[in-house]
């Protein structure tokens, strides 16, 4: 295995962090949802969720992959993937923060569900999942494993389509009339684009 290189290290250290940080904010947010029962559930979603994990997975999988001796290049390329991860961090905690307690893992709606549409979810339906890509891409990019991606990034986005989809579903029905007018006036995850 070859010797890390120290802004590597810095870079996988920051990540690492950052995903710790996410881990965190899902803690928090599970906390704060005081616990109440779902109006509607989906279980369907956790395949979508295995596809996601899947993704995860693979940006973790492989040797890791620094070199020596460092160059100016090496630092720049370090900071990339630890500010992807630090914004990712901070979309994630925004996003979790403005959802309260209509956040969950499993798509689901709650008795006193609101529509969302402030925050990070005035400018994207999902923005959570742009977080996680976020994330995704700054653990294989910090770890020496972006070729993973290849294979990670369609996994993670075939299970995302899935969830979304279940998850639009299940709020058109609960929401009817006002989801489409939201879902016409923000785009799904790149904002004014997709």
């Amino acid at each position: 295995m070859p010797a890390y290189s120290p802004a590597n290290l810095v870079a996988t250290i920051a990540v690492l962090l950052c995903w710790l940080g996410f881990g965190l904010v899902i803690v928090r947010s599970r906390m704060a949802s005081g616990g109440k029962s779902a109006a509607k559930r989906d279980l369907s979603s956790i395949f979508g969720i295995a596809l996601q994990g899947l993704g995860v997975a693979l940006a973790w999988a492989g040797p890791l992959r620094f070199s020596r001796p460092v160059a100016q290049a090496d630092w720049i390329s370090a900071i990339f993937p630890a500010l992807i991860a630090f914004g990712s961090v901070i979309l994630f905690a925004l996003s979790t923060r403005a959802m309260g307690a209509n956040w969950s893992l499993v798509a689901r709606t709650r008795e006193d569900h609101s529509l969302v549409q402030t925050g990070p979810f005035a400018l994207m339906r999902n923005p959570i999942y742009v977080a996680l890509f976020g994330m995704i891409c700054a653990l294989a990019i910090a770890l020496g494993h972006a070729v993973n991606l290849v294979l990670a990034i369609p996994l993670y986005v075939i299970g995302t389509l899935m969830r979304v989809s279940i998850e639009e579903r299940l709020l058109r029905e609960t929401f009817g009339q006002a989801y489409d007018d939201y879902a016409r006036r923000v785009k799904r995850f790149i904002p004014l684009v997709w």
